[in-house]
């Protein structure tokens, strides 16, 4: 048992880590110990603005009192049952996120990875229940992120995550996304389903146009072929909407949930249409933790603060201009920053360069974001943020930027930092 009274430092924690956790994460020498609001404190007692929230799990912020007095008061009373019994939060979990999304059946599991191993296994299921038992491969977009266990990782594009763990799931093709005829000419008698994310998260921040989505629409309702859209990202109220599908017009039969509905307790969810859930037979997909009180009161909670007046979601929209407009100055005054995509409160800067310097610049001015697709500065800040603190953020980012141009123009950029997952 541990002294409470020995200090602990950063260096003892990076060095216990280095000879005791699995080496799969390239860290950050950064230990943060609490937060509050945007806001992240470290070992060393100083504090951070977070524009990342975890890679969009910490949707409430940090120390959201409501949510931690939810978490704290089911801890005392129950945690988990398992699901050979019944309990009161699931059903009411389910309830809502049907509403929000006009899907009629949810299975809930521990994370976004999960939720999309189970649409891929449903997807299958659904084919096989018709007698069609050919139809069971998918269509997938390059650039695509769905996860990291085999069949989330089959249907995942970049070939560095993939061919150290090959053979995968068989029988995946991928296009481009945005591209009409390649879908058209990739989708036949055997696809399953497609599966698309409306904004690409890890391939760089892009959004699905609504054309590609009215093509999607149209290739599903003439084949057949299911479609999966992974909103993990892209929704829950990150672009201002419930679900990016929406916006752009996109008509799911399963969607994948995770990240943002817990408020940071993990939990993840496989939204189905009921021509698909009817054709799932009791036995064929289950787990162990899937949807235990713990996580479901948590999800209720963020649940409720999204769509109340004046809650998440409105905040988002309020705020998505001030970012929006902050971001464009950025791109406006520094040669370094090619492009900016995104919507609401996930956006991505296109660099013409290593994403990583600007990251570690920002850092050491007490910034946190991201970097993705080698060139791409993610931001993915907490739904309960301000206009000034946005406008702090920029600030600050804008000087990480000037930074790295001024290093680069004397050849001395540097940084390391993890990108991704």
């Amino acid at each position: 048992m541990s002294n409470p009274s020995v200090t602990i430092t950063r260096d003892a924690v990076i060095d216990r880590e280095a000879r005791h956790v699995l080496q799969l994460y390239r860290r950050t020498p950064v230990v943060f110990v609490r937060g509050q609001g945007v806001r992240y404190v470290d070992i060393d007692g100083r504090s951070y603005l977070d524009l990342l929230s975890g890679i969009g799990v910490a949707s409430m912020g940090h120390a959201h009192p409501v949510l931690g007095d939810a978490i704290a008061d089911q801890a005392r009373t129950l945690v988990h049952t398992s699901n050979l019994y019944f309990h009161t939060l699931q059903g009411d979990v389910a309830e809502r996120l049907t509403a929000l999304s006009g899907l009629d059946r949810v299975f809930f599991c521990n994370s976004g990875t999960e939720a999309v191993e189970a649409a891929l296994k449903f997807a299958r299921r659904y084919w096989s229940s018709r007698g069609e038992t050919r139809r069971t491969r998918f269509v997938a977009l390059e650039r695509g992120f769905h996860g990291r266990t085999f069949g989330a990782l089959s249907v995942t594009a970049e070939p560095h995550y993939r061919e150290p763990f090959g053979p995968l799931v068989p029988g995946v093709s991928w296009v481009p996304a945005n591209d009409v005829g390649a879908l058209d000419a990739a989708v036949s008698d055997r696809t399953a389903a497609v599966i698309v994310e409306p904004i690409q998260g890890e391939g760089g921040v892009r959004p699905l146009t609504p054309a590609f989505a009215s093509a999607l629409n149209d290739v599903a309702s003439r084949t057949g072929t299911l479609l999966i859209a992974d909103e993990i990202q892209s929704g829950l109220g990150r672009t201002g909407e419930a679900f990016f599908s929406h916006t752009i017009g996109l008509r799911p039969a399963l969607v994948t949930v995770g990240k943002a509905l817990g408020g940071g307790v993990a939990i993840g969810a496989t939204l189905v249409a009921e021509r698909i859930a009817s054709t799932i037979a009791m036995g064929d997909h289950g787990t162990t933790y899937g949807g235990n009180l713990l996580a479901c009161r948590a999800a209720r909670v963020f649940l409720e603060h999204l769509t109340a007046p004046g809650g998440l979601q409105d905040n988002v929209r309020e705020v998505a201009p001030v970012i929006e407009a902050g971001l464009q100055g950025l791109a406006r005054r520094h040669p370094l920053v090619a492009e900016v995509r995104g919507r609401g409160l996930i956006w991505g800067l296109e660099l013409a360069g290593e994403a990583a310097p600007v990251v570690s610049a920002a850092l050491a001015r007490g910034l946190v974001v991201g970097a993705t697709a080698r060139t791409v500065i993610r931001l993915l800040p907490p739904l309960v943020i301000t206009p000034d603190e946005i406008r702090e953020g920029l600030a600050l980012l804008d000087e990480a930027l000037s930074e790295v141009e001024r290093a680069e123009t004397s050849g001395h950029a540097g940084g390391d930092v993890s990108v991704g997952h």
